[in-house]
């Protein structure tokens, strides 16, 4: 029965994460309400939530499965998004992977 997750994380600056996530990850912004900001990509959205505490969004993460994971990752390298810790590799659990920092 279930279809989709929804990932909803914190954000300490709504402009600046809208610049980040439409400029350096290519998503569609659609609204803000209150600092409570809505994205898309392709088939996933992605949904961030005000914060002024600069420890939470450090704890905070997705995964976000894809099709193309190496050219995704030639693409967000360009963007300088990679996280310097998380470059593409395979992983012992069966996963191809690398991890982007956001704003």
């Amino acid at each position: 029965m279930l279809k989709t997750a929804v990932p909803i994380l914190a954000s300490l600056n709504a402009e600046e994460t809208i610049k980040f996530y439409t400029e350096k990850l290519g998503f569609t912004f659609h609204n803000n309400w209150d600092g409570y900001l809505i994205f898309s990509k392709d088939d996933i959205n992605i949904h961030l939530w005000p914060t002024s505490d600069p420890e939470v969004p450090k704890a905070t993460g997705c995964y976000i499965n894809v099709t193309e994971v190496d050219k995704l990752f030639a693409e967000y390298k360009a963007e300088g998004v990679v996280h310097p810790n998380g470059t593409l590799k395979d992983m012992p659990w069966q996963m191809r992977q690398f991890s982007i920092l956001d704003n």
